[in-house]
């Protein structure tokens, strides 16, 4: 039973990126998140607003308004036009079943022009459009997180306008799409849904050629089976697999805090937490070395432990994420404690940059009685120090001083974790020439 467990822990890390990847996409299709309204597949869904603590996602950004696609390319293939958004920073970020982002359009990626894109699912060998780009989708089952820049309340109207000029239209007539395969519904719930959640959607999206060999070492366990074995599991079987299942997520646990990032002043750099992908590289992607990891029996752990941590999240070079647990000491972040951060210089950054205050274990926002979630160079009424320095103020009650006050993150209460985002990051950042500055602990709040 030992090899059997074993065996199903790996799945649990193999697997969990698709099966938390799934749930949420069904979820978008039945009822939104939050700000972001609910809309079938090949429909988007648009936020009226910055995301707030009722958007209940992993490490979701309070610094763009989001838009977002549950795409199903069963039916065919899909045309999309995006407009000209005048220079204005946005991004459609394309994730497969997988989660491989596998494609970008936006302002680094193809410009701020319209533009027309069509996306094909694999093997389609049909004739593009003239003036369209095409983008081959790697499962027929994907989203499109689109993230557009925001200046206030008193931006949204433009934003608003811009998402609705953004389109999904089927390519001629259309015919009807297949949908999420439904997992065998006499699963109980817990453990052994995992699996079957995970076997269903396995047969439904395959992936690259090389992880489907892989795929074949979890015969033993029912994940290769037409029909599902764990209605009526032996009991062999079923004790493996629960605990299997708590081994699985022991690690990718352990992977989230502890992986392989470099770390900088108690920060974790993790600017290769999204570099998993290996196989597909579409319009907007970089496949260079530096972006792609060259191990991959590792790139499967960082690939869980950044579904646990930051699903969804982009490629370092669109941009950038530093996450932090632990204070200059070593301490764990506590919410009820006070700190600072002082950067001597502001990241470089081509688009802007900002620090977002999450709890732990969940990685959510928090509500604050300001309903200030993240800080950073669009945060109105900053103050900087006359060494163009600046302290920012994290801690859980306001600031008696103003300045100290117009630069103050609030905490909630019990462990936390910032996390530094820098959109359209500079070399420097990746080259060790910029860096980030500790979380000090202050003794009394400011």
């Amino acid at each position: 039973m030992s090899d059997l467990a074993e065996l199903a822990a790996e799945a649990y890390v193999y697997g969990f990126p698709m099966v938390v990847d799934l749930d949420e996409v069904g979820r978008f299709t039945r009822d939104g998140m939050g700000s972001v309204e609910p809309a079938p597949f090949n429909r988007f869904g648009h936020a009226a607003a910055l995301a707030g603590p009722k958007d209940a996602f992993v490490s979701i950004n309070n610094d763009t308004v989001y838009s977002a696609a549950q795409l199903d390319l069963s039916g065919g293939p899909l045309l999309l036009r995006v407009p000209d958004t005048g220079g204005r920073y946005y991004v459609l970020q394309f994730v497969d079943a997988w989660t491989d982002n596998f494609a970008y359009v936006g302002r680094r990626a193809t410009g701020t022009a319209a533009g027309e894109f069509l996306l094909v699912p694999p093997d389609w060998d049909g004739e593009v459009p003239p003036g369209t780009k095409r983008i081959t989708v790697p499962t027929t089952v994907a989203s499109i997180v689109g993230r557009w820049a925001c200046d206030g309340v008193h931006d949204l109207p433009a934003v608003r306008a811009l998402q609705q000029a953004t389109t999904l239209e089927p390519l001629g007539s259309g015919t009807p799409c297949d949908g999420l395969p439904v997992p065998e519904s006499a699963v109980a719930e817990g453990e052994l849904l995992f699996f079957e959640k995970l076997r269903t959607w396995m047969r439904a999206f395959p992936p690259a050629p090389t992880d489907q060999a892989y795929q074949q070492k979890f015969a033993p366990l029912g994940l290769l089976d037409s029909s599902s074995p764990y209605v009526s599991p032996s009991a062999e079987l079923e004790r493996a697999l629960r605990t299997g299942h708590q081994r699985g997520q022991d690690r990718v646990e352990y992977a989230t805090t502890h992986g392989t990032s470099p770390e900088q002043n108690g920060w974790k750099l993790t600017y290769d937490a999204f570099s998993y992908n290996l196989d597909f590289f579409e319009v907007g992607t970089v496949n260079s070395p530096q972006w792609v990891l060259q191990d991959r029996d590792a790139s499967r752990t960082v690939r869980a432990a950044a579904a646990r941590a930051g699903l969804w999240g982009n490629h370092g070079y669109e941009a950038a994420y530093a996450m932090a647990w632990d204070d200059e000491d070593g301490k764990p972040l506590d919410g009820a404690q006070a700190y600072t951060m002082r950067f001597e210089a502001t990241p470089p950054v081509d688009a802007f940059w900002s620090v977002t205050m999450y709890d732990t274990p969940r990685y959510h926002l928090v509500d604050n009685p300001i309903g200030r979630y993240s800080i950073g160079d669009r945060t109105a009424d900053l103050h900087y120090d006359r060494d163009d320095s600046l302290t920012l103020y994290l801690q859980p009650e306001r600031p008696a001083e103003r300045a100290a006050a117009a630069n103050w993150l609030p905490t909630p209460p019990g462990p936390i974790r910032p996390i530094l985002r820098m959109y359209q990051p500079h070399p420097a950042v990746f080259d060790g020439r910029y860096t980030i500055p500790p979380i000090t602990r202050r003794e009394h709040p400011a």
